[in-house]
């Protein structure tokens, strides 16, 4: 059984030198254990950015020199902005919130307690919470991270491998979604609690997804999801 859930570890989904988060991510197994220690890694990195390439502009809120950040931006500490980012009018970020270098934070996104790596795109009216997006991960216009099941319960993550499936018990009430590096996520699509998407996946637009989707994989619904050719 655990050979079949390395599948849904940060060693098969991640390239941790494109990500600040290389020292919290490297000691852990799963990508989701990160979530409740966001707050305070950040708040630990912050203190220690070169004066000299981060202003603190904000208490707890730093970004780097070269980022373009639009007045109409809300910026909630703690929070961190790498270099060469952009963050749009009107963007919402709550706090507890690492962002990489060369990203895009759109018009009207959301943002909060969330992970997000190096040249990642979440451009126009996203909302995405408690989750971790990986290398060149985009998120296509309106489409979400839901983070609370409806009934409140604690998130499983579920899959299937090879005929074989797993159900990881997370312990979590609140969790989006772990992006590999290099998805790409359809317009209008919503990204179900305990949604997990390997490295180089695409998601059709207007999907509604949950679970596992194996990585070099179209997710075009859930009972048809093929390998790339």
């Amino acid at each position: 059984m655990e050979d079949i859930q390395s599948v849904v570890t940060i060693k098969e989904l991640y390239s941790l030198d494109q990500t600040m988060a290389k020292p919290l991510l490297e000691k852990l197994i799963y990508p989701w254990e990160a979530l409740p220690l966001i707050k305070d890694f950040v708040l630990e990195l912050g203190k220690s950015l070169d004066k000299d390439e981060y202003n603190e502009v904000d208490e707890h809120v730093w970004i780097h020199k070269s980022c373009k950040v639009y007045g109409t931006a809300t910026i909630l500490g703690p929070t961190i902005i790498g270099a060469g980012t952009e963050v749009r009018p009107g963007a919402f970020i709550r706090g507890s919130v690492l962002v990489g270098e060369n990203c895009v934070i759109g018009n009207s996104t959301e943002l909060k307690n969330v992970i997000i790596f190096n040249n990642v795109q979440v451009p126009h009216y996203n909302y995405v919470g408690d989750s971790v997006l990986g290398f060149k991960s985009h998120m296509g216009a309106g489409s979400i991270t839901s983070n609370v099941k409806s009934d409140k319960t604690l998130v499983h993550v579920k899959g299937n491998v090879d005929g074989q499936s797993f159900d990881i018990a997370t312990g979590l009430k609140k969790f989006g979604a772990m992006l590999g590096d290099n998805v790409e996520v359809g317009c209008n699509s919503v990204l179900n609690p305990g949604t997990v998407i390997g490295r180089f996946s695409n998601i059709y637009p207007v999907s509604r997804v949950r679970g596992y989707v194996p990585g070099g994989s179209i997710f075009k619904d859930k009972d048809n999801i093929v390998a790339k050719q």
